[in-house]
């Protein structure tokens, strides 16, 4: 086949040059038009007199822009911190070679076979104080017993916490486990040897020589965080009120039901900035790796 294609004068640099071209055009370009639009006064309808940075000075001046920020950090902080946790500590358990290692695997690679919608209304249906677990355990005589954290505004963002943590922990084992399965052996022995204790081993051997690793899952759930959307429409639509309001539903938001375009595309232009500023310390630690 490839020898028929370099009769024809096939040019496999055409092949991805088109690509690079789609890409250009449908991804850089809608960042440069939200970019654009982000200068001007749109609303239902693109306007194309820029009038500079007004949008940017509404947006941060905007209340909901501001508790959309602060649930991000909140949220972002202890979803990637429990995951990681968790994540990590259900990799050390399974590379320790537990009894039923495939079975449990599974259990926990579950949750990500399942859409991030799904995951949310499931876990909105057991955290309901009037149809979850708070009634069931009711049921069952203990009369007093309150977990209504989905109602409250000063605690539904932790709801999205255990929520993500459920989601996500199966995906950071994976990306753990293959590192340590990828360990030298000699390593191991040369621990045995030594009389190392083994959380001691973990904590100042085998994870310090894992950092790309640990850097993957970290970029991954940074990119979770900011563009988390589905869980919050699905689990708390934002509420109650705005407590759980994060900057992707407040981008979506001011686009179709507010059509409010240049103001949502100066969100989403932030969003991408926060992308970026997020990125720029694995960015600066591979590169002086790399150096």
């Amino acid at each position: 086949m490839s020898t028929w294609l370099k009769r024809q004068g096939f040019k496999p640099d055409i092949t991805v040059a088109a690509f690079f071209a789609v890409v250009a055009i449908f991804f850089y370009g809608s960042i440069l038009w939200t970019f654009y639009m982000s200068l001007t006064r749109s609303t239902l309808i693109p306007k194309y007199e820029i009038v500079g940075f007004d949008q940017y000075f509404d947006l941060f001046t905007n209340q909901r822009w501001l508790v959309s920020c602060l649930n991000m950090v909140i949220f972002g902080v202890f979803y990637m911190v429990g995951t990681l946790a968790f994540g990590t500590l259900l990799a050390v358990l399974a590379d320790r070679r537990i009894k039923a290692e495939s079975f449990f695997r599974t259990i926990f690679l579950y949750p990500l076979a399942v859409s991030l919608i799904i995951t949310g209304l499931s876990w909105r249906w057991l955290l309901d104080p009037t149809t979850g677990l708070q009634a069931l355990i009711r049921g069952i005589g203990w009369e007093t017993f309150t977990f209504d954290w989905l109602t409250r505004p000063d605690r539904a963002i932790y709801t999205l916490v255990i929520a993500g943590i459920w989601h996500s922990a199966g995906l950071v084992m994976v990306i753990v486990l293959a590192g340590l399965r990828g360990i030298d052996n000699d390593l191991w022995k040369a621990i045995r040897m030594e009389g190392i204790p083994l959380w001691r081993a973990y904590c100042q051997v085998i994870f310090p020589g894992m950092r790309p690793v640990i850097a993957s899952c970290v970029v991954l759930l940074m990119s979770e965080v900011i563009r988390g959307y589905d869980l919050i429409i699905a689990m708390t639509k934002g509420g109650p009120g705005i407590s759980t309001e994060m900057p992707a539903k407040f981008a979506v938001d001011f686009y179709f039901a507010r059509v409010n375009l240049g103001l949502a595309s100066a969100a989403s232009i932030m969003m991408l900035a926060l992308s970026l500023i997020m990125l720029m310390p694995y960015f600066y630690s591979e590169f002086r790796r790399r150096s």
